[in-house]
């Protein structure tokens, strides 16, 4: 019970948090690498430059929507070391920008679906197919977040997740129990095969304003 408290008060935060505006584009000027260098190291910008590339490569807007999954759940896996909100931000939850995870090279699993569905939309998927997922995860004993890809509003989702490499449908990864889904417009009772029933409406709130000021001062709006 405290699991779906926990999950449904951060959910309906969150869906209000993510309604990104239409407008939004990632721009990283040299001028931005040169400041995460300095406060960083030289290994902090190689990642954000790697992001960049990913997401203006031409080439990259080309792939099916099956190889864009691949490339960012790859390049986010292999580039960010999985470190707990409390360890790495002194918070018991922040979520951080891409950017700001990209800077350090760590994150927890929110920051992960976070990103990675940033990133996606970047590449031209359309936001419908994608949901961040609260789920329980059965062999940590711990709530977990993931993000999901339906083809269709009735296919079975694929997971990315930073717990495992391969990108996996729901219906084999049963060490995973959906719990809610949410996206930038709305939020959603999870289960494995569709997208499961609306329960509520996406919209702004303070939260989304700190995030929205965030990616502004990082110059990624």
């Amino acid at each position: 019970m405290r699991l779906y408290r926990h999950a449904l008060i951060t959910l309906l935060l969150a869906s209000l948090l993510f309604a990104l505006p239409g407008n939004a584009k990632l721009s990283i000027s040299d001028e931005v690498l040169a400041r995460i260098e300095s406060q960083y190291n030289k290994f902090a910008r190689k990642r954000v430059e790697g992001w960049r590339e990913l997401v203006n490569n031409p080439a990259n807007h080309d792939l099916s929507e099956k190889e864009k999954l691949e490339l960012v759940n790859q390049f986010f896996n292999a580039n960010v070391q999985f470190i707990n909100d409390i360890d790495l931000w002194q918070k018991k939850d922040y979520w951080a920008t891409p950017l700001e995870m990209l800077s350090i090279g760590a994150g927890d699993c929110e920051d992960y679906s976070i990103a990675k569905y940033f990133t996606l939309k970047e590449l031209g998927v359309d936001e419908d197919k994608l949901r961040i997922t609260y789920v329980k995860a059965i062999e940590i004993d711990q709530a977990h977040m993931v993000l999901t890809y339906f083809e269709t509003k009735r296919s079975v989702p694929l997971v990315l997740d930073n717990l495992i490499t391969e990108i996996k449908p729901a219906s084999r990864r049963n060490d995973l129990v959906p719990v809610y889904s949410f996206n930038g417009t709305g939020l959603w009772l999870a289960k494995s095969r569709g997208e499961g029933q609306r329960v509520g409406e996406a919209s702004k709130l303070s939260l989304w304003n700190d995030l929205e000021k965030r990616m502004k001062d990082q110059a990624l709006q």
